[in-house]
């Protein structure tokens, strides 16, 4: 008992862990105990009961998604587990037994979409996390399996979350079952939510969406279970709140919808405003993230939805708005026993006008009331309180009829006329309330809680006692919680209701005699009643869950629920028709089986005196009679159907997201009854194990001895080994029941054997690694002791070595300096010498300058004084020209001057005597020339006497020079000889500065050198420095280079991600196209069937040929049925899918775009060609002309010729139409000679002719290399005429080929008929009755063409023979791969040959049509569907590898190119037959999905293929009730054995290999994406061992891809997620370097999914330990930076893009045969 953990009581947190500090013993009055903050405390023992505390569950066992699986079974243990799941883990749902207990997170969370619907669906029960979904999926299971009707009972808190959950468990229902007609009722179910909430939900403190009501829905099924309607049945509603609300709460949210609006046009005559008296009262008219506009949208859609029309919404809205109005009359006193309203209220009078009624009758009955007595009616005024309280009763009345009203129109909405197979019911009832006042609400609602545990308790314990009784387990009784006596106190006679009742009729009835007959009848008689010591008017009710103090105030005005009856009268005679439809009494209002909203009226307003007995009857049921009712209804309904429980936990009273309260928590358990289901378990066997699960979780118990081949006798000697009392467990049939504390018992030697084992492990390694320890410290010593002693001889000898160094080194530098000693002084004696010499050489040397500059200096200086005179001279004769010249030109201007003046006179004076001044002005010219001739020798004359002058002034300057250079001389002699001492001073001066310069020089050149090494330096630094900048760019280069790959990879990985996308969407669009096509086919089935005579279908011809019409053509429907169109030769087309014919009509303006584009560009090419010929036809006029000439004459020759063939064929046809007339022809006849002769000559003819060809062809092919060089050197298009004469001879060629063809035929013809008339063989060796067909065979095998001949009437039996009953195993096993495909095809060119376009149509057509039907019959066989992708592939490629266009031909042989098609473009059926494909390749993912689905979760993580590894953990009940019975075991083995099935036959079938990857990708991706969401969604899953399973079992499918050389297909990318799932389940998860690998290693795994993993993981042993919180935080914040999906589930629905790549056949198709097997012999090979 030491160190045993143990709970006890606590004030503050309920209870509180402890651990024994001391071993307990028998007489020990109290425990020594250790909390988990180290203190020490002593819990005191009860004297009495000496009851020891509660034991805690080993940690493993915390956390567990069942309560029923935890060893210790009670309260403490399921507060902790709810807890820890709640807080730590985030999960909100818990299993108890039968139980789903539902945590309100105050949050949204991410678990409700349709991928966890899709995840939820189809699964047991027990396999996956507890979730709302698991338990609507397990009562829609079972209402299919066991054909009963299902009952899922939500109840808990107000603001506990039972609303949402019914409406999620409604949501489910509509999603996975579909509707059985075209009206979306599952839209219109889920549509009566917002409308019921809008009008019976509110705002109070503890909810601010509280369901004010009551409400069971029946969802009705057909017999597919398919929804079909639903029926929703309501009880108590809460009308009080209408007139009042307590502060923090508000009334119904349809009022503030309704103001909230008023701004509306449609509501402008309601008079809406924000200070109406019924919506002010709790002061708080918002609620936080809600506006009531937007919600007003919503109710609006969802009325329209339902069907109720504009016109009754208004209606609706004004009764809602006139209450609002009524609550806002105003009643005054009159007197102490009047009251009375003033004239003219303004609310009262919007009141009267919204309902239609006078305002003088409304407001005298709100203050009168009519008196009734045997003989006489009286009409008494009331006061004021009566009359507001009349006011309210009139108000609450509108509601509660507007209420019943809407909810009578939501059924008549969701009722089907289809006939209702099933149901199942969801319960959205109030749950066990108690407040400190508690009314007369308050008791019903506990009542009917009463009325539910009752019910609840008998449920469990009626399981328990099957289970025990299916595993042949002896029944003991146990004691349960029997409420009974409770409910028989509240509903037996002269029980609380019906003292109520009594005390209701009589005329004085009050709340203080009720409360008094309850004391008299009750107090002291029964334990559960009291009555409360300080008050005389309320009682005490023990419940299940606790004791409430009710209030009798109230109760009964509450109980009558009364109105004054002439105020209904003035309503029902209002002109407004929806207020007197609301106030209309019928059976069905009255009736307790109909919607029940609690308060009716108890007024008979229907004035009926026939009915008038019973109207008073009925209107005498009191509001506690008609809940009585309307509960024992409920009770039958619920005991009908198998009920199912969600008990919906509030955690705090403050609404905080993730917040516990474990008082409030403890508390709702113990009233919603799970501690009860707790305790009925725990009072038997609540552990089961099965006898597998046992064998596997505790075969560490087992000896080798002990292990028997029966398991099951196995764990009996084992458990009798272990536990050595017999009662605390039993063996059943299939499992081990133990009593509780057992597993913990086990748990306990199971993990004592562990650590025992762990010790022995540790001890024997401790010991290998002290060992290796201990040898690698021996070696290592050893080693340094080698080193230490080698590392002292190398001392010794360096030592040695340095000593010698040391001597030889002072020996040279005393050498050394001796020698330097020497050196420096015979180079300064050297020096000395030298400075002597050099300084008298330079004396003498200067001397002898000195000398020879004098001289110079004279000479230049005489120079320079004879040069300054004579410029002198020259200047002042210039000037002296100058003056004398300006002189004369002065003069000349002057006279120039009169004679212009007196011309200009004299031509003023005589104007007109022209001629008389053209003689003057002759006169004048020759004056000037005169004049000029004379001007010319004087300036000669001139010249000559200024020569003559200069000359002579020379002369006189020359002489004056020499007499001044005299003079000057003896002068200069004496500053001279100054001058010359001057310049021996400074010689000596500068003599002293040469040598300071010289000293200066020699240090300069030290610096210099100095400075020159520092430069070097710095260059081979600046050089190391450029090459590592060099280095440096070249690395940036680099990574720029690595940036912009890396960039344009993203790019293109973008944009084939958008490729993708698009494909996706195109394809999807394709499956919507097939959905709607196969909804389209079965309704026209339908109306065929329920039709007797079908309408004649639209039947037209084609009459145009068009590309678009075939495709058109494609997509209509074509009746080909064989039964009803066998004999038809047109088609039935139905209405052209306008989706497709836009997209053909875009694609052909894309074409005519792209047409006109490329016209554009031959138009230029052709202006450049003309432009080169224009250049190059003179220079190769010549050249050319003869071999045009050449050419065109062998043209010429070529047509003549064909002409004479074709002239010859039409003779050879003539003749055939002769011989087909008569039975047989004669050897001899003319006819047949004919025939021979020119089928001879023919076939001669062409041989010389085709010699030619040939010939010619060469020829023209070495002119085109000889002329090769200059058309790419001159004009790039100056060969295109002999281009064209090439083409029209490669035509030619081709059209002598045709004939020749058709020449073979018609020989083949002539032998067949020779052969039929038994004719002589023109060879003189044969004999007569030889026949002639055998010689033949060999030149049919030759010649055969590939393609296969057909009548128009085979063309229906060659579809069903071809493909509707073709088999696809056998052709698979017996035949060529794509046979079918290749027959069609050769068919299809056969139609191609004969330029039969209709022909080419409705084959296409009828095949693809063929292809869908079979698709559609067969379509859930994958071999199936595999041939048939296949075939559609290889017939595509067909179309494409003999279309005859360039990128197509080119993997051809020259034999397929000659196959190839000459008459049609298909490129439209190609897109067609694409599209078919696609849709074919989707049908074969979804066969295959559904065959791998039910494999993957067995084989991939429930299987333990490494057996062993992980244990199995404890379970709750849940895994005993799963809904399906087990269906064998899936293994790993057998998704490999599927997957190898799948291979082998797609590889029969010749599926395309880049195809057959993308098939694999796809199988990868389902199974991974499958694996992934079941992981996510079970915590049992979550564990080391489990991930080591998953890596495991991905590696096997990892080597099934090697093994068939897969590998490249990307299907191992598609595991991915699935792979890193399993590494984070394995990693170490504690420390901050452990967050950053997660995150780094997790990068296929989003976010939510990282952090759920981490919360769902679970240790299978104590060993291992829980992810913390905090390290899950860590997570979350290094995460939050990612942009990614918040989806937490793989979409398994996800379909990858398909493409098909072009895989051209080397199967020649003259070399096919057609097997007998298809009975196609009425296909003629050609």
């Amino acid at each position: 008992m030491l160190y045993a953990r143990v709970w006890i009581p606590d004030a503050e947190d309920v209870w509180k862990s402890a651990e024994l500090a001391k071993d307990y013993k028998q007489k020990d009055t109290a425990l020594h105990l250790q909390l988990e903050d180290e203190t020490t405390l002593q819990y005191k023992l009860d004297p009495k009961t000496k009851n020891l505390p509660h034991l805690r569950n080993p940690d493993i066992l915390v956390g567990e998604n069942d309560l029923t699986a935890l060893s210790y079974l009670h309260e403490p243990a399921v507060l902790h587990n709810l807890k820890v799941r709640f807080i730590d883990s985030k999960l909100i749902y818990t299993y108890c037994g039968i139980v789903l207990v539902a945590i309100n997170p105050y949050e949204t969370l991410p678990i409700y979409g349709s991928d966890i619907i899709n995840a939820y669906s189809g699964q047991n029960m027990g396999d996956m996390d507890p979730h709302i979904f698991a338990v609507a999926e397990e009562a829609y299971k079972q209402m299919a399996r066991d054909e009963r009707n299902q009952s899922i009972i939500v109840s808990g808190e107000s603001g506990a979350g039972k609303t949402v959950s019914a409406k999620y468990a409604m949501r489910y229902f509509a999603t996975v079952s579909g509707s059985a007609s075209e009206a979306n009722v599952e839209e219109k179910v889920l549509a009566s939510n917002p409308i019921m909430e809008a009008i019976g939900n509110a705002k109070t403190t503890r909810n601010d969406n509280s369901s004010r009501f009551g409400k069971y829905i029946e969802i009705g099924f057909d017999k597919r279970y398919h929804i079909i309607g639903a029926n929703m049945r309501t009880y108590l509603l809460e009308k009080s709140r209408v007139v009042f609300q307590a502060d923090e709460e508000r009334n119904y949210h349809i009022f503030y919808q309704l103001c909230g609006s008023a701004n509306l046009p449609d509501f402008k005559d309601l008079k809406l405003a924000d200070n109406f008296h019924y919506t002010n009262q709790g002061r708080n008219l918002i609620i936080d993230g809600v506006e009531d506009a937007k919600e007003m949208l919503t109710t609006r859609n969802a009325f329209s939805l339902l069907g109720i029309n504009e016109s009754y919404q208004m209606g609706l809205f004004k009764v809602l708005a006139a209450i609002l109005h009524l609550g806002n009359v105003e009643v005054k006193d009159r007197d102490s026993d009047s009251s009375s309203i003033p004239p003219n209220n303004k609310h009262l009078t919007v009141f009267c006008d919204l309902m239609g009624v006078t305002y003088q009758d409304m407001s005298h009955w709100l203050c009168h009331k009519k008196l009734k007595t045997a003989t006489e009616t009286y009409i008494k005024p009331v006061p004021k309180l009566q009359a507001i309280n009349a006011r309210d009763a009139l108000a609450k009345h509108i509601y509660a009829k507007l209420f019943t009203w809407i909810v009578d129109h939501v059924n008549e909405s969701l009722h089907s006329t289809v006939k209702q197979h099933s149901f199942i019911g969801v319960l959205d009832i109030y749950g066990f309330e108690t407040f400190e006042i508690n009314s007369f609400e308050q008791f019903c609602i506990n009542y009917a809680n009463e009325k539910l545990q009752q019910q609840f308790n008998m449920h469990v314990f009626k399981l328990e006692q099957e289970e025990y009784m299916k595993e042949q387990i002896p029944w003991t009784l146990i004691d349960f919680y029997d409420n009974q006596p409770c409910i028989n106190l509240i509903e037996a006679k002269m029980g609380v209701l019906d003292l109520l009742d009594e005390e209701c009729k009589m005329p004085k009835g009050s709340d203080e005699s009720w409360a008094q007959k309850l004391y008299n009848t009750h107090l002291k008689k029964c334990a559960l009643f009291e009555k409360p010591r300080m008050s005389n008017k309320a009682f005490i009710i023990q419940h299940f869950a606790d004791k409430v103090e009710y209030q009798c105030e109230g109760f009964l005005e509450k109980n009558k629920d009364t109105v004054n009856e002439e105020q209904i009268h003035v309503l029902k005679a209002s002109k407004f028709d929806l207020l007197v439809e609301l106030f209309q009494d019928d059976e069905k209002t009255s009736s307790p089986t109909g919607p029940s909203p609690g308060g009716r009226t108890r007024l008979s307003v229907k004035p009926d005196k026939s009915r008038g007995g019973q109207s008073s009857k009925e209107h005498k049921k009191t509001v506690g009679l008609q809940f009585r009712n309307s509960l024992q209804l409920l009770m039958e309904t619920l005991n009908a159907t198998t009920p199912h429980y969600v008990r919906c936990i509030k955690p705090n009273d403050f609404k905080f997201p993730f917040t516990f309260d474990p008082k409030r928590a403890v508390q709702q358990l113990r009233a919603c009854g799970v501690l009860e289901t707790i305790r009925i378990s725990a009072a038997g066997f609540p552990s089961r194990w099965t006898y597998q699960e046992f064998f596997s979780r505790y075969r560490v118990l087992m000896k080798q001895k002990d292990v028997l081949t029966d398991k099951k006798l196995t764990c009996k000697n084992v458990l009798e080994r272990l536990v050595q009392d017999p009662d605390k467990y039993q063996f059943g049939k299939t499992k081990i029941f133990f009593r509780a504390g057992q597993v913990a018992y086990l748990e306990k030697l199971r993990a004592d054997k562990l650590r025992a084992a762990c010790i022995r492990i540790q001890k024997t390694i401790r010991c290998w690694l002290a060992r290796k320890k201990y040898l690698r410290m021996k070696k290592a010593a050893i080693t340094i002791q080698r080193h230490v002693r080698g590392y002292q001889a190398r001392c010794l000898a360096k030592f040695l070595r340095r000593t010698r160094a040391a001597i030889i080194i002072q020996k040279c530098q005393r050498m050394y300096v001796a020698r330097e000693l020497y050196r420096r002084k015979r180079a300064a004696a050297i020096a000395l010498q030298c400075l002597l010499r050099a300084y008298m050489a330079r004396q003498l040397y200067q001397a002898l300058l000195r000398e020879h500059k004098a001289i110079i200096i004279q000479k230049w200086v005489r120079g320079w004084l004879a040069r300054q005179w004579f410029k002198r001279s020259l200047a002042a004769i210039v000037y002296l020209q100058c003056c004398v010249r300006r002189m004369k030109a002065k003069r000349e201007l002057k006279k120039l001057k009169i004679e212009a003046r007196s011309v200009e006179h004299f031509k003023k004076l005589n104007i007109g005597m022209e001629n008389k001044i053209m003689q003057l002005q002759r006169k004048v010219d020759e004056q000037s020339k005169e004049n000029k001739s004379l001007s010319e020798r004087l300036t000669g004359l001139e010249n000559t006497y200024t020569i003559e002058g200069e000359r002579l002034r020379g002369e006189l300057a020359r002489l004056r020079g020499f007499e001044e250079e005299a003079k000057s001389n003896a002068s200069r002699v004496v500053s001279l000889l100054e001058e010359l001492v001057r310049l021996r001073k400074e010689l000596e001066a500068t003599q002293s500065e040469k040598k300071v310069i010289e000293d200066w020089a020699d240090k300069y050149r030290n610096e210099m050198e100095a400075m020159v090494a520092e430069l070097k330096e710095q260059n081979n630094l600046l050089k190391s420095e450029k090459n590592n900048l060099n280095r440096l760019i070249q690395e940036q280069d680099q990574v720029m280079t690595d940036k912009m790959q890396k960039a344009l990879a993203e790019q293109t990985k973008e944009l084939e991600n958008d490729l993708n996308e698009e494909r996706t969407r195109y394809q999807n669009l394709l499956s919507e196209h097939l959905r709607l096509e196969e909804r389209y086919d079965d309704l026209k089935e339908e109306i065929t069937l329920t039709v007797a005579v079908p309408k004649p279908g639209h039947r037209r011809t084609d009459s145009t040929h068009s590309s678009n019409e075939s495709e058109c053509t494609y997509n209509s429907e074509i009746a080909e049925s064989e039964e009803s169109s066998r004999g038809r030769e047109d088609v039935t087309k139905a209405p052209l899918d306008m989706s497709l014919f836009l997209k053909l009509q875009k694609r052909v303006t894309e074409l005519e775009q792209e047409k006109q584009s490329l016209q554009n560009e031959l138009d230029r090419k052709d202006e450049q060609f003309q432009r080169a010929r224009a250049r190059d036809e003179e220079e190769h006029k010549k050249s050319r002309g003869a071999e045009l000439e050449y050419e065109s004459l062998k043209r010429q020759e070529l047509e003549s010729e064909n002409k004479k063939l074709k002239h010859d064929l039409n003779q050879i046809r003539q003749s055939m139409s002769g011989i087909a007339g008569a039975s047989s022809a004669a050897p001899g006849s003319p006819a047949y000679k004919v025939l021979l002769d020119q089928l001879n000559a023919s076939n001669e003819e062409l041989e010389v002719r085709k010699e030619e060809v040939l010939i010619l062809r060469s020829q023209l092919v070495s002119q085109k290399e000889a002329r090769q060089h200059k058309v790419r050197a001159g004009a790039p298009q100056a060969g295109v005429s002999f281009w064209d004469l090439m083409e029209q001879l490669e035509k030619q060629d081709k059209t002598v080929r045709k004939l020749k063809k058709q020449l073979k035929v018609f020989a083949k013809k002539i032998g067949e008929l020779e052969v039929g008339g038994q004719v002589e063989n023109i060879s003189p060796g044969q004999t007569v009755d030889e026949p002639i067909r055998p010689v033949n065979i060999p030149r049919k095998e030759k010649d055969f063409q590939g393609m296969l001949e057909y009548k128009k009437d085979d063309e229906l039996k060659l579809v069903k023979n071809l493909i509707l009953e073709l088999k696809p195993r056998g052709v698979a096993v017996n035949m060529i791969p794509g046979l079918p495909a290749y027959i069609l095809f050769m068919c299809l060119r056969h139609a191609d040959y004969l330029n039969d376009d209709q022909k080419v149509r409705t084959l296409l057509t009828s095949s693809i049509n063929s292809i869908k039907k079979i698709l559609k019959k067969r379509g859930d066989d994958f071999e199936t569907v595999s041939f048939w992708l296949s075939n559609t592939c290889r017939f595509l490629h067909c179309l494409k590898q003999y279309s005859g266009e360039e990128a197509f031909t080119k993997y051809n042989t020259n034999k397929q190119n000659d196959h190839c098609l000459n008459n049609f473009d298909l490129a439209e059926y190609r897109q067609v037959l694409s599209d078919l494909a696609i849709q074919i390749y989707q049908q074969l993912i979804k066969c295959m999905e559904n065959i791998l689905q039910p494999m993957i979760v067995s084989g991939m993580l429930e299987h333990e293929t490494i057996q062993g590894v992980s244990g199995v953990k404890p379970t709750g009940l849940r895994k005993r009730t799963s809904s399906i019975a087990d269906e064998g075991t899936y293994t790993l083995d057998s998704i490999l054995r599927q997957l190898n099935s799948f291979h082998s036959i797609m590889c029969q079938h010749g599926t395309d290999p880049e195809l057959m990857k993308q098939v694999v990708r796809q199988q990868f991706y389902i199974i991974g994406a499958v694996t992934l969401n079941n992981l996510l969604l079970r915590k049992d899953m979550c564990s080391w061992s489990k991930g080591m399973q998953i890596r495991y079992n991905v590696s096997q499918l990892e080597e099934w891809l090697r093994d068939k050389n897969l590998m490249n297909c990307g299907a191992k990318e598609t595991l991915e997620p699935l792979i890193q799932a399993a590494q984070l389940l394995q990693v170490k998860k504690k420390t901050d370097e452990d967050a950053e690998a997660i995150c780094s290693m997790c990068h296929a795994l989003t976010t939510s999914q990282i952090v759920k993993v981490l919360n769902l993981y679970t240790p299978v042993n104590e060993f291992e330990e829980r992810v913390s919180v905090t390290f899950i935080r860590t997570i979350q914040t290094r995460l939050r930076d990612r942009k990614e999906s918040p989806q937490l589930l793989m979409d398994t629905k996800l379909i990858y893009p398909v493409t098909f790549p072009f895989n051209p056949s080397s199967l020649a198709l003259e070399t096919i045969q057609i097997p007998g097997s298809l009975n196609l012999g009425f296909l003629t090979r050609v």
